[in-house]
């Protein structure tokens, strides 16, 4: 049985908020532990409205110093401050982003009851910046008019799972059914060996959830990873609009769409949109050019099982 692994989109709208979007964050519960992408205004408001579980967010990755994807941050800092957090809060990210933390601890956190605990972003290659026994959490760059970077969150394969009537039946010890999920046959006291695929079931495959930000299309992006569930991919603009995603350094639906292919998603999710279209469905039209995988444009509030 697969743990719980959704997204949760907190804002999708572009460097402008709406009255129904904000600008960029997602939370991603991976077995009720809480990750939190970018931290556009207004998160902490969205993840209050949406019932999500605030205090339990121990771990930020913001993929680069623009406002639309970091002013929220403050806030949700100094809430949880208000709220009485004690443990450290680690935040991953450009390594200006702590000049930026320290000029608002002088204004502001004179006196926080916890410690933020700040990890700069490596600009060369895919880079591991957490892990638990269930999960890795990865940064990679992409391009865009500042350091940025895209972040990959990728399931470790689970040992096997015993049949239970099996260990009765063979009467298996404690210390081998460790070896057993680990793939060993099982010796009997009498010496007979039963194969290990008679006695487990193979465990659930890793998942995979990449988050692609602010970038202009990178045609080897598969070189950080492959057969990915689902993919969130900016496209701020269609392709009327090709021309100014070249000079800002952004994507197109219709680039998003190669880069799904590119990673051999099964599911993709536009966002990050520009206040100047009020059809976004045009968008699913012009990514699905490139993709013929499922193509969903997200709305702020969504929330995707992977």
């Amino acid at each position: 049985m697969n743990l719980k692994f959704e997204v949760t989109i907190l804002g999708s709208s572009s460097a402008l908020p709406t009255s129904q979007r904000n600008t960029t964050a997602q939370l991603i519960n991976h077995a009720e532990r809480f990750f939190l992408i970018d931290c556009g205004e207004a998160t902490q408001i969205r993840i209050r409205q949406l019932g999500l579980k605030l205090m339990r967010i121990d771990h930020i990755f913001i993929s680069h110093l623009h406002g639309d994807h970091l002013f929220g941050l403050p806030g949700i800092a100094n809430t949880f401050n208000l709220l009485g957090r004690q443990k450290d809060l680690h935040i991953y990210g450009p390594a200006k982003l702590t000049q930026f933390l320290n000029a608002i601890h002088d204004y502001i956190f004179t006196r926080l009851g916890y410690n933020i605990k700040v990890h700069h972003l490596e600009k060369e290659g895919k880079k591991l910046l957490y892990e638990n026994k269930f999960i890795e959490v990865y940064s990679f760059p992409v391009i865009h008019k500042v350091d940025t970077w895209g972040f990959s969150f990728e399931e470790k394969l689970l040992p096997k799972k015993i049949k239970k009537d099996k260990i009765e039946e063979y009467k298996i010890p404690i210390p081998w059914r460790v070896r057993i999920k680990k793939g060993e046959d099982f010796i009997t006291q009498d010496g007979n060996v039963i194969p290990n695929e008679e006695l487990t079931l193979p465990p659930p495959n890793p998942r995979k959830y990449i988050f692609i930000t602010d970038t202009e299309f990178i045609p080897d992006i598969n070189k950080y990873f492959d057969n990915v569930d689902i993919i969130y991919h900016e496209s701020t603009f269609l392709s009327d609009a090709k021309d100014r995603a070249k000079q800002t350094k952004h994507s197109t639906a219709k680039d998003a769409g190669k880069i799904a292919k590119l990673v051999n998603a099964k599911k993709l999710l536009l966002g990050h949109f520009s206040t100047r279209y009020t059809d976004i469905s045009k968008f699913v039209e012009e990514a699905s050019m490139n993709f013929e995988g499922e193509i969903i444009a997200v709305k702020d509030g969504d929330t995707f099982g992977i």
